[in-house]
């Protein structure tokens, strides 16, 4: 009697595990056979420059996704941010029935921009777990507060010219690496360990896997989702100082669409939009692998149209991917 054949199920099992691992080191492969420009030091520099934006934008959309929501304001509140913090820079706060003028100094004005980031960030978790407003409506009614918000606040116009000092967050080098990827890399590491070694961690994997569930154990549902929103609007905030600080200006139209490649970072990444898994490394890969499409891309003269069909395509498959996974599970 032959023995029976090996199970397939192990290597499904692996190549489950490992998807967005295969899928990168396969594109990796194919952009440097295509291009002689593509696998070197330099450019391997200009993509995790390029992706250290929607690292931090897609860290926090990863936290809002693992409980089962979603966040389609965290471009607007990048641009009100950081607009907010260009505008107290360079022009303070004048005072004028006591005839003063408030400055900030870089410090104090990325602090403000935080807290513009904490507060539209609360404000969505607020909307969404007090008045039960859907995720996606509260976020995409946020999504037009904020960019009118910041039209108002700068008049329609950039505000450039911000110095030096604010200029280091996202032109400086330590390293020899830029400042951008620094933040990014210790942003992952926060949030990596925030969810896989802290309470609050395991909590958001119960609450996306199961919301009665966790109701009936004792978890505060509402608390945590609250988080969730907070954080992803100070981590926009902090993606939209990094951007203003590489621009040297702060831009009314700024982040534009950042919402879109965020989530298609997550979902490439692994992380399920029904909540309940997924991982902050796996969204890093998620990045990984729309930076190398990007930067491929264009290395090859790719047309921008094309890029935007390709990009979808992947985002399409992605989704596709995660879906079978979640009707198998």
């Amino acid at each position: 009697m032959s023995d029976p054949s090996p199970s397939p199920r192990p290597m499904r099992d692996f190549a489950r595990q490992f998807q967005s691992m295969i899928a990168l080191v396969v594109l990796v492969a194919a952009m440097s056979l295509l291009s002689d420009t593509f696998f070197t030091a330099e450019n391997a520099r200009n993509i995790l420059l390029q992706i250290s934006i929607n690292v931090c934008l897609a860290v926090g959309m990863t936290l809002v996704i693992l409980t089962g929501g979603i966040d389609l304001s965290v471009g607007s509140i990048l641009a009100l941010a950081s607009a907010v913090a260009a505008g107290l820079l360079k022009d303070g706060i004048p005072i004028e029935s006591a005839n003063l003028l408030l400055d900030f100094t870089v410090w104090g004005a990325c602090a403000a921009g935080i807290a513009v980031g904490v507060a539209l960030g609360w404000f969505n978790g607020f909307m969404v777990t007090r008045f039960r407003i859907p995720a996606f409506v509260a976020t995409l009614a946020m999504l037009g507060i904020a960019r009118g918000l910041t039209n108002l606040w700068t008049r329609g116009h950039p505000i450039t010219a911000l110095g030096e000092g604010f200029g280091a967050i996202g032109r400086g080098v330590f390293l020899g690496l830029p400042m951008p990827v620094w933040i990014a890399v210790g942003v992952v590491a926060v949030f990596v360990v925030v969810t896989k070694r802290m309470r609050f961690g395991r909590h958001l994997y119960a609450v996306g896997g199961n919301e009665r569930a966790s109701l009936l154990s004792g978890l505060r549902v509402n608390r945590i989702k609250l988080a969730v929103y907070t954080l992803a609007g100070a981590l926009s905030a902090v993606a939209g100082l990094i951007l203003a600080s590489r621009l040297d200006a702060a831009q009314p139209n700024a982040g534009f669409t950042y919402e879109l490649n965020a989530i298609a970072a997550v979902v490439i990444g692994g992380t399920s939009l029904s909540g309940g898994r997924g991982s902050v490394m796996g969204t890093v890969l998620g990045c990984l692998i729309i930076g190398v499409l990007n930067n491929g891309l264009v290395l090859l003269e790719v047309s921008a149209h094309w890029q935007q069909v390709v990009k979808g395509l992947v985002i399409l498959a992605a989704v596709a991917v995660d879906q079978v996974q979640t009707k198998r599970a």
